[in-house]
């Protein structure tokens, strides 16, 4: 694959849940080694944008519109088959299983290389415990008894076990503290090292424009702004409505 080509496409991509319509001919691209941000209010659709593409809409939900990955249409694709190519999403509710230790929850992030017959399936843990030492240190610990951030590193480091090619994150500050928050965006920004392509979806607009490439700013389903990350945080739009009066969270 061309290494300047997208990893992700969407085109012209509208759902619909009943006669109420979510997202309204959107359009995103993410290249290898990209973290790409899409920003907007509550109920604009992102959630909804992240679980088209990873093929997990509710039922009740009816997408229109391709979703190339790796130039391959797989808009018809299983999440299952979709996942074995290199796709994961890490979900807002973070979805662990509280009732397993870190270990345990790490190794099912494996699961599929495991399945796969890779005899080195673990071989991230290494990489994973060095971005995330804390989860080292809580190993054999249940992971309902983990923090709110420490949870959402073992959602994160969970992932990459599987080594995903695009790794899409859905509010991934949402209810940290600020200090987490500043420290979980550090990590974001340094997995860009590693090749893996980021799609983030975000509400801490400034946090996650300050790690990114490129940005969307989604309103009410529709795309209503795009550009370099940098370029998005001057427009007067964006800062008005998105970060004048968010309280700075330097990641930098």
């Amino acid at each position: 694959m061309n290494s300047h080509a997208p990893i992700l496409r969407v085109n012209a991509l509208s759902v619909r849940y009943g006669k109420v319509e979510a997202l309204r001919q959107v359009g995103i691209e993410v290249k290898p080694g990209q973290i790409v941000s899409v920003i907007g209010p509550n109920g604009a659709g992102k959630s909804t944008l992240l679980n088209t593409i990873m093929g997990a809409l509710p039922a009740a939900g009816y997408a229109k519109g391709p979703v190339f990955y790796r130039g391959e249409d797989v808009s018809a694709m299983p999440v299952e088959k979709r996942v074995a190519r290199g796709m994961c999403l890490v979900p807002e509710k973070r979805e662990l299983f509280s009732t397993m230790t870190v270990e345990d929850n790490l190794s099912l992030g494996a699961y599929r290389r495991k399945r796969a017959g890779e005899h080195d399936y673990l071989d991230q843990l290494e990489p994973v415990f060095g971005l995330f030492p804390r989860l080292r240190e809580r190993y054999k610990q249940l992971a309902g008894t983990l923090s709110g951030g420490e949870r959402q590193m073992l959602a994160l480091g969970r992932a990459l076990m599987g080594k995903p090619d695009l790794l899409m994150l859905d509010e991934p500050s949402l209810g940290l503290a600020p200090l987490i928050v500043k420290e979980l965006f550090h990590i974001i920004s340094a997995l860009r090292r590693t090749g893996v392509a980021i799609l983030l979806i975000e509400q801490n607009a400034r946090a996650a424009l300050q790690i990114s490439d490129y940005g969307y700013v989604l309103e009410t389903g529709e795309l209503v702004l795009e550009g370099p990350a940098d370029d998005l945080a001057k427009t007067p739009r964006v800062i008005e409505a998105y970060l004048g009066l968010v309280k700075k969270i330097a990641v930098e």
